[in-house]
């Protein structure tokens, strides 16, 4: 049986916590931050967690994280 590949996109992206969520950038921050507003950008700062649906779709790409 041949290795299993990652997603490449995926493995840019994404971490897993030990827990075994998925961890990724907070959406929203790449351009047009002149017509967000400032709280938008303060609670778009740092890391979230994906949802369970989405984290289900990223682990299947994901073959070898933990």
């Amino acid at each position: 049986m041949p290795k299993m590949k990652t997603k490449s996109s995926c493995k840019k992206r994404f971490k897993m916590t030990a827990s075994g969520k998925v961890k990724a950038a907070q959406a929203g921050k790449q351009h047009g931050m002149i017509k967000r507003s400032n709280k938008f950008l303060r609670n778009a700062r740092g890391t979230t967690t994906l949802s369970a649906p989405d984290a289900k779709i990223i682990k299947g790409m994901m073959p070898y994280a933990r």
